[in-house]
C-alpha cells in the first residue's frame, strides 16, 4: 500500500488506483436489449401513472 510519511511521523495512506481500460461500444444484440428494456420500462411507468390518476 503506498503511503507517505510527514515530518511529524504521521502516515498518509492512499488508495491503490485500479487499472484503466477502454470501454467497447455495444454490439447489435446489446443495443436491441437496451431498446426492449426501455420499452418495457416505459410501459411500466405509464401503467403506474395511469393507475395513480384513475385512483385519485
Amino acid at each position: 500500500m503506498p503511503y507517505t510519511k510527514e515530518d511529524g511521523g504521521r502516515l498518509n495512506n492512499f488508495a491503490v488506483q485500479p487499472k484503466m481500460y477502454v470501454a467497447e461500444p455495444p454490439n447489435k444484440k446489446q443495443k436491441r436489449n437496451y431498446i426492449v428494456m426501455g420499452a418495457i420500462s416505459l410501459l411500466l411507468v405509464s401503467g403506474l401513472v395511469f393507475v395513480a390518476f384513475s385512483i385519485s
